[in-house]
């Protein structure tokens, strides 16, 4: 028989605050004595952490200092002299003993690398850090000329190619053409029911185009003096169109979110562009693939095939949307601008250059001119002038609203340099045109280049060699 166990002795009852003091009590005295004290230190832990970290940080390093330890004192000498010659800008490559030819200094300049042996040694090639190039010089900008006429904001302009006259479009719903050389008004075009967005001039026939936002594109013959053809498709404002430079075809876009391809002569829509998810609000065209690019405010670029009508690449590099596009007129690259910044880009498959960064605001438009120089206009009037090539920005000012504008109508938004890229045309929000050009009185001497060089950051990578080791246990 089992005993029984008698379970019915009263447990004595606390309240919860004694239960909760005890239980915290029992904790203190249990940890209370390692609070202050740091964990036992594992040496053989420590010891192969730092084994690891300095192959795969100094392996490389640590391999040439011992093979330098282990040269005799002639050729530690001549590894100095090496040294010597290449902070003083030269190259020097050092023979490692065993190489034919013996130890020392070779400058051969057809082949510097000649009679060292695949196998035996290694070559230690000592070059100064690669740099940015030096930018080249451009003079600075002034205004020129300031034009009035428009009763509203200016916003767009074209240059005839024959580089005698400019056509500018604005809010009043009026089209004027401006002889350049007086920036006098030679003619009025009225036929646009709403702002005028865009203007470009055929290069083969005296063919004016025009788009706004009464959802028109009309073209002007500019021998008569009137429109003579309209191309009837787009659902909303169009606001910006282009000229194909080779064959007899227009490219308009605008808030429906699309672009459309024209034939100039029949009126046809060849080609709808769609895929863009909102405003496209630039748009350029070139005669070499692609042919046509597209800027929008989804934040993103699209390089399209005119014969097929698709849509090659879309850049998504930009984070905000892309209000200006601008091709660069002898190299096969483009750049675009918006909020975050400008970026330039290569085609055909529209590979990132490099970033310009510091003009921070809301980037309407960019031109660019022959000689390098590459201009991009803002919201609040400023305008920054950079070198295409390095990206240095070597001009910037804030544009002078007309006497009797508000401040907030300093506004840039559309500029064009004329055909010899001497001029610079902008139109604002002052309702004026203003022609800017070189100064010819600057020289290297009075406004020289404030430029230090940065050392290009060089892309982390690791030998097979190296990786191999770090691989192996």
């Amino acid at each position: 028989m089992v005993k029984s166990t008698d379970f019915s002795e009263e447990v004595t009852k606390h309240s919860v605050h004694t239960l909760v003091f005890r239980s915290l009590k029992r904790t203190h005295d249990m940890f209370v004595s390692d609070q202050g004290n740091l964990p036992d230190e594992d040496r053989e832990a420590e010891e192969l952490l730092k084994g690891v970290k300095s192959k795969a940080v100094y392996g490389q390093v640590k391999q040439k200092v011992d093979q330098v330890r282990a040269m005799p004192q002639h050729q530690k000498a001549n590894l100095a002299a090496a040294e010597e010659a290449a902070a003083n800008g030269a190259v020097a490559v050092y023979k490692a003993p065993g190489s034919i030819g013996g130890g020392g200094v070779g400058m051969d300049k057809s082949n510097p690398l000649a009679g060292l042996s695949a196998g035996q040694g290694q070559q230690l090639a000592i070059r100064k850090a690669p740099s940015m190039p030096k930018p080249a010089w451009h003079a600075p900008w002034k205004l020129f000329r300031v034009i009035s006429g428009h009763m509203g904001w200016v916003r767009c302009c074209t240059v005839e190619p024959g580089n005698e006259w400019f056509a500018t479009g604005a809010a009043d719903r009026v089209i004027k053409i401006w002889d350049l050389a007086s920036g006098k008004l030679k003619l009025s075009l009225t036929g646009h029911v709403s702002v005028v967005r865009g203007l470009a001039v055929s290069a083969r026939q005296p063919y004016l185009f025009s788009c706004g936002e009464d959802r028109q594109v009309k073209c002007w013959d500019l021998e008569y003096n009137k429109v003579i053809r309209h191309y009837h498709g787009h659902l909303s404002a169009v606001y910006d169109l282009a000229l194909h430079p080779t064959l007899d075809v227009l490219v308009s876009c605008g808030r429906d979110s699309s672009a459309r391809v024209w034939d100039m002569r029949s009126k046809v829509n060849i080609h709808t562009l769609s895929g863009h998810t909102n405003t496209v609000s630039s748009v350029i065209c070139q005669s070499t693939d692609p042919q046509i690019i597209t800027a929008s405010n989804d934040s993103t670029i699209r390089l399209w095939d005119l014969a097929a009508g698709k849509s090659m690449a879309t850049l998504t590099n930009h984070k905000k949307s892309v209000r200006g596009l601008v091709a660069h007129p002898k190299l096969l690259m483009f750049a675009s601008g918006g909020p975050d910044n400008i970026k330039q880009w290569k085609c055909p498959e529209g590979k990132f250059i490099q970033n310009l960064s510091g003009h921070n605001a809301i980037v309407n438009c960019l031109a660019a001119n022959a000689d390098g120089v590459l201009v991009s206009g803002a919201d609040n009037g400023t305008m920054y002038f950079w070198d295409w090539k390095t990206g240095y920005n070597f001009q910037r000012f804030q544009a002078a609203v007309q006497p009797g504008s508000l401040d907030s109508e300093a506004g840039i938004f559309q500029m064009k340099f004329d055909q010899s890229g001497s001029r610079l045309i902008t139109c604002e929000a002052d309702k004026t045109i203003k022609i800017y050009k070189e100064d010819d009185s600057a020289s290297e001497e009075s406004n020289p280049i404030n430029w230090k060089p940065e050392i290009l950051k060089r892309r982390r990578y690791r030998s097979e060699e190296h990786t191999s080791e770090l691989q192996s246990p």
